[in-house]
């Protein structure tokens, strides 16, 4: 094989790797924020069902409707397997640092 054909390989899985194993570090930092962001929510939904508290979930709703544009940007992601392998192996090592 060439170098022409190897170089931009080993460059994807490289950066790949790295990229994967930093998120995943920070995946896990943030997951245990979102947990207890999660409590939280939980907590308020308890308060307002036990009639504690009173939660507009209309205006709830419409705030949670703003992620839904988030979804299409899932497509790029598909189109580059071997980086997205190469990445998740980093995330798995990187999360497994944290």
């Amino acid at each position: 094989m060439s170098e022409a054909v190897i170089l931009p390989v080993v460059y994807q899985l490289g950066i790949g790797g790295i990229g994967g194993f930093f998120v995943g570090y920070v995946v896990k930092k943030v997951v245990r924020i979102a947990i207890i962001i999660g409590v939280f929510a939980f907590s308020l939904i308890y308060l307002a069902y036990t009639g504690v508290i009173n939660v507009n979930f209309d205006e709830v709703m419409k705030f949670a409707g703003l992620a839904d544009p988030l979804v299409g940007l899932l497509t790029p992601f598909l189109s580059a397997l071997p980086f997205l392998g190469s990445f998740v192996v980093g995330l798995w090592f990187g999360f497994k640092k944290g």
